[in-house]
């Protein structure tokens, strides 16, 4: 119990450590990228008159040094100031906050249905290694491996959208009728669909082929064969054993991909009209707005890191032999 939890004081102060580089170093290179934020927002075809552009940067901050301006962006950040966009107008931290539902919304629901469905039959494939199961399902796992996430969506679209007309193009909501309660929720799920099973599709094949490989790996080693040989039945073996240590390093994938939860799906998002923080992102990188880009990379450092972290804590369940000192 003691080590256990030295352990996690020093992945918790190795966490913050890793979350102030990773602020340091998103800070210059997106301050030290081409392209001049005031000369942007005062018009990108160089019409505005150079007093209009310097009084931008005054206003912005943007004339001081760099190191001046990453003391200042750091003093703010710690009293939980992340900035004002330059392009929107308004907080930051309010931006994100606008969009962070939707964002969860349809990541955390297209990771998760990837990750059970990628790890279901990924173990049915690696448990009937080169049967015609396997080969059917490693060959549909292939083509949609070979699919661009974006022309996916656009033929799930024009298919369920255009020609069937069972779900909405674009949008979290209806724009011509107003629902309330119970049919608010329904309505956001309808509008859901699509952009979760496009996702979904694109992030299932990285687990379906994580897993049949580790259940194959599993099922070869000698304490499966030692169980058969004692006569303990195959599905007992497989269940208790073989699968869930089979389940680390999808664990581990999952980990990283919560981790980039909040970055979000920017090609799914633009494609379906999702009001989520990847088209934020996005529109930020093409208006040079530096808080927006540095606030969404903080925030997606952070819960990287938070995510790294609470993988060790699955580990130790999953796997018993892992032991940390």
């Amino acid at each position: 119990m003691a080590s256990m939890k030295a352990y996690m004081t020093r992945r918790l102060i190795e966490t913050i450590i890793v979350v102030f580089f990773a602020m340091f170093v998103n800070f210059f290179i997106i301050n030290l990228a081409p392209g001049d934020p005031a000369r942007i927002m005062t018009g990108e075809f160089g019409y505005a008159c150079p007093e209009y552009v310097e009084a931008m940067r005054k206003k912005w901050g943007l004339d001081k040094p760099l190191h001046e301006r990453f003391l200042i962006y750091l003093a703010n950040v710690l009293k939980g100031d992340l900035g004002y966009s330059y392009g929107y107008y308004s907080p930051v931290a309010q931006l994100i906050a606008e969009r962070i539902g939707a964002t969860l919304l349809l990541m955390l629901t297209g990771i998760m249905l990837a990750f059970v469905i990628g790890t279901l039959i990924g173990a049915q494939a690696g448990r009937k290694m080169g049967s015609k199961t396997d080969m059917t399902l490693s060959f549909i796992n292939l083509m949609l491996w070979s699919m661009p996430v974006f022309w996916l969506g656009l033929i799930l679209i024009l298919v369920f959208s255009v020609w069937c007309g069972f779900f909405p193009t674009s949008g979290m909501m209806s724009v011509r009728t107003e629902y309330h309660g119970m049919w608010k929720y329904l309505d956001i799920l309808w509008h859901l669909t699509l952009p979760a099973i496009t996702l979904a599709l694109a992030e299932l094949p990285i687990y379906f082929k994580i897993v049949r490989a580790s259940v194959i790996e599993q099922t070869s080693e000698e304490y499966v064969r030692t169980f058969r040989a004692v006569g303990m039945r195959e599905d007992k073996v497989f269940k208790r054993y073989v699968l869930r240590n089979a389940l680390v390093p999808p664990v581990t994938m999952l980990g990283l991909h919560l981790g980039y939860v909040l970055s979000g799906a920017v090609l799914i998002e633009v494609v379906f009209g999702w009001p989520g923080l990847g088209r934020l992102l996005l529109e930020a990188v093409y208006r040079r707005d530096y808080p927006v880009l540095m606030g969404m990379y903080l925030v997606t450092s952070i819960c990287v890191a938070l995510a790294n972290l609470a993988t060790d804590l699955i580990y130790m369940i999953l796997d018993p032999r892992i032991r940390y000192r």
